[in-house]
């Protein structure tokens, strides 16, 4: 892996207190990894200063790149625009707010071997308020019965994968239920799995955009549209042409051992 070519990139909205930290951060880990490596901030609307802070950072470091997108599309749209602007074989994401610790990317990389096309974080536990981590429960146990889905964590924004993937997967949602989109659509494709376990930190800038009741209910509805259209209509295997030599995984999904301090 070591002559493997890198891309990291964040979703940011409103991420001025965090946005910095996260790309010295990722540079610092990519540099342990590979020589090859670029990192983009993709502005999504924000109305703060992380536009300006991700230009400044772009100015001082040349493997930097800003995408800005004039308005915000949403995180589904932040995240189709990262991965339609990545050029290396491998493409790592987090999102901007720091909850993660892109320094945990060595992990993800020590599992990203030959036959293996994504390595999925899962959270060993979450830092979030009560509230949120009971919604957070709900809507995990809800959605891997509703899409069959045999991931761990769906939610957990620190994965690494192979570009390939986008060859045969095409993402459409601009909503955060693109992340439920992307991997019932990739685990649908045949490609392997692992799974890892990662640390999620409480949030020390800025609130969720998600936790609201018009939200909630909004994702409740694009979550049935999105059930209609891969599970009862399965639109995305008519639509999908795997290349004549590709051999899906017969394993699926790898786990490691358990460690004794993950949780469920």
């Amino acid at each position: 892996m070591k002559h493997s070519g890198l891309t990291i990139f964040f979703p940011a909205y409103n991420d001025s207190g965090t946005i910095a930290s996260m790309v010295v951060t990722a540079r610092q880990a990519a540099r342990k990894l590979t020589s090859d490596f670029e990192v983009i901030v993709v502005n999504d609307g924000s109305a703060d200063p992380t536009p300006q802070i991700a230009d400044e950072l772009a100015r001082m470091y040349p493997e930097v790149r800003v995408i800005h997108h004039p308005e915000n599309r949403g995180y589904g749209g932040a995240l189709r625009t990262g991965f339609a602007s990545s050029t290396k074989e491998l493409i790592f994401y987090t999102d901007g707010d720091a909850q993660y610790d892109p320094f945990e990317l060595e992990t993800l990389w020590a599992a990203m071997r030959d036959g293996i096309d994504l390595v999925n974080g899962y959270k060993i536990s979450r830092s979030d308020p009560l509230h949120r981590r009971l919604i957070g429960r709900v809507y995990h146990h809800t959605v891997k019965i509703l899409f069959g889905l045999r991931v761990r964590d769906v939610d957990c924004d620190f994965r690494l994968m192979r570009k390939a993937i986008f060859d045969r997967v095409l993402l459409e949602k601009n909503s955060g239920v693109i992340c439920l989109e992307m991997m019932k659509k990739i685990q649908d494709a045949g490609f392997r799995i692992a799974e890892v376990p990662v640390h999620h930190y409480h949030r020390a800038f800025g609130k969720s955009q998600f936790f609201n009741f018009r939200r909630i209910f909004r994702t409740g509805v694009d979550v049935m549209k999105l059930w209609l259209q891969l599970v009862v209509q399965q639109q995305h295997k008519r639509s999908t042409n795997p290349s004549p030599d590709f051999q899906p995984g017969t394993a699926g999904i790898q786990r490691p051992r358990e460690s004794k301090d993950t949780q469920p």
